[in-house]
């Protein structure tokens, strides 16, 4: 029986698998950025989790649908502040935000509902209860001479990044290291407070509305965050809080806005968003600023007034505009994002945030190490001890095998932001158990075929034969469910998944470019034939005595 197609060329299959290593090699050292080590995920290199409730006017339960699109929304966002590795999953009725290394402090934002709105200001006043800021004193705005944009004067809150004023988000500041989990309310009291903010704070009785800015306490949760109806009046406090609004009901929609970005306007030395509108929403803006023009207009976004400017002038052509106030780059960025993307079908409120130090996360990467170590060393004592010589080559291809592994996990990093975490590294460690099986299966087929009779030289490309069909099933099976494992997945095990895929593939390609072909040119050596050598003496003289037990039988018939 002649060898199987694709082994009688063994140096020119070791020289494909050389030159496929280098590649990638000279794609992580030559291209790309100066990182030669895989993107770690948030168990690994630390980082900030928070889990999200949602939250109905109605006290009900979120719909699926709403969920995906508040998932798919917040994903966005999280491309646009470039927080590399961040992952949004849902989790039953939750959605889940988990964002490694140091970037969480920008991804506070991530979940603010981003319902924008542009009100007419009716009232203004000072907080009279909670504990508040003392106001400061609002210097006017150099006027903008931004195409399409009025000339204002801010009235916004103060963002610095020295002193961040308390924002109206569902991500609370934290300790650096001491998770601290909120009782979540029933759905019930949900319905209750809202309701009740509602008959408060939206009512179209001035009485009412007298009431609710002398009894508003900016300091407390906003309950009516992004469930406020815009077809009614507003009570409302600056983000900062030294400031309570009586707004009138929407004149624009957030929906109108086509685009934001955060920009320094070089004029007026200060950061701002800028806001163009789509052409529905370009018409209205034109006539409200000609309406207004020396009245203020408030841009409201989750019930909290971000800016409240003054028109000085009209605007025929109303494309454009800036939001203005004490913005700096990072505040100008998030809120430029939560407005380019869209706002969130659904309200949420923080159930549990935790921030996992880098501390940990390097204790459990030691740990992981330590036990691929440990896996690893024990396969080779296993094949040098069962399988003398030939478990150096099996060594070999764990070893072709590892630096392949290493070299693609870097460069998905690069391409598609993948990130390693435990469960991957589990995932990587089962790889190697299951190249080990492939080794397993491949000698003792040549086994078999030496104990029908046949040389070592003979036996190995006959025993590749039948070797790599049980192979190429196991490995089929195992693909299929890392790929099923992947798609019903959520979170980290879909890193196990992913990594399990990886290794499967690349055990498949060292079998066929590495072990298969070393196998072949040890099989032409007459050192490796020799039994003391391969290990395989025993099973050389069982076929010995076979053949001649059969002579024998032949004699005597």
């Amino acid at each position: 029986m002649p060898p199987s197609q694709g082994t009688a060329h063994p140096l020119r299959l070791l020289g494909v698998y050389a030159a496929l290593v280098a590649l990638m090699f000279g794609l992580i050292f030559f291209t790309g950025d100066k990182h030669h080590t895989p993107k770690l995920g948030i168990d690994l290199q630390g980082g900030t989790r928070v889990t999200l409730t949602a939250r109905t006017p109605d006290g009900g339960k979120p719909s699926q649908d709403s969920l995906k699109k508040a998932q798919d929304i917040i994903e966005k966002r999280v491309n646009g502040l470039g927080v590399a590795g961040s992952e949004v999953v849902i989790e039953g009725d939750n959605l889940v935000i988990t964002v490694p290394g140091e970037d969480g402090g920008q991804a506070k934002s991530l979940a603010t509902t981003a319902k924008l709105y542009v009100r007419p200001v009716l009232n203004v006043t000072a907080p009279q209860v909670g504990k508040q800021a003392q106001p400061q004193p609002t210097p006017a705005a150099t006027p903008s001479t931004a195409p399409a944009a009025p000339s204002t004067t801010a009235s916004a809150p103060t963002t610095s990044a020295e002193a961040p004023a308390p924002q109206n988000r569902v991500f609370p500041e934290q300790a650096p290291t001491t998770p601290s989990p909120a009782p979540a309310p029933s759905p019930q009291q949900l319905q209750q407070e809202i309701a009740a903010a509602k008959a408060l704070r939206q009512s179209t009785d001035q009485t009412v509305q007298l009431q609710a800015m002398a009894t508003m306490d900016c300091s407390k949760p906003d309950p009516l965050q992004g469930n406020d109806d815009p077809n009614l009046p507003l009570v409302a406090c600056s983000s900062d809080g030294t400031e309570v609004y009586l707004l009138d009901k929407s004149k624009l929609d957030g929906q109108e806005i086509k685009n934001a970005s955060g920009t320094l306007d070089s004029r007026q030395g200060r950061w701002v968003v800028d806001v163009e509108f789509k052409s529905s929403g370009s018409d209205t803006w034109g006539k409200l600023t000609n309406e207004y023009v020396g009245k203020q207009l408030a841009f409201a976004l989750d019930t909290k007034v971000v800016s409240a400017p003054r028109v000085e002038s009209g605007n025929q052509f109303g494309g454009s505009t800036q939001i203005s106030g004490n913005f700096n780059a990072t505040t100008s960025k998030e809120l430029a994002n939560s407005l380019k993307y869209g706002s969130l079908p659904l309200s949420f409120t923080t159930s549990e945030a935790e921030t996992v130090s880098a501390t940990l996360g390097m204790s459990s990467l030691r740990a992981g190490l330590i036990a691929g170590v440990i896996g690893l060393v024990a396969v080779l004592l296993y094949c040098l001890l069962y399988y003398r010589m030939l478990g150096f080559l099996a060594g070999f291809s764990l070893l072709a095998a590892g630096v392949a592994v290493y070299a693609l996990i870097v460069l998905l990093g690069r391409w598609i932001g993948f990130t390693l975490d435990l469960a991957g590294i589990a995932g990587l460690i089962i790889g190697i158990g299951m190249t080990a099986d492939s080794f397993v299966v491949f000698f003792e087929r040549i086994k078999d075929q030496m104990r029908e009779g046949r040389s070592f030289r003979s036996a190995v490309p006959r025993g590749w034969q039948r070797a790599q069909r049980t192979n190429l099933s196991g490995k089929t099976v195992s693909l299929i469910a890392s790929a099923v494992l992947y798609v019903l997945a959520a979170g980290q095990v879909k890193g196990f998944a992913f990594t399990l895929g990886v290794t499967t593939v690349l055990d498949v390609i060292v079998l066929y470019l590495v072990t298969a072909p070393l196998m072949m040119l040890v099989s032409r050596s007459p050192f490796w034939a020799k039994p003391s050598v391969n290990g395989l003496g025993a099973i050389a003289d069982l076929a010995q005595e076979r053949k001649a037990t059969a002579r024998v039988l032949v004699k005597e018939a």
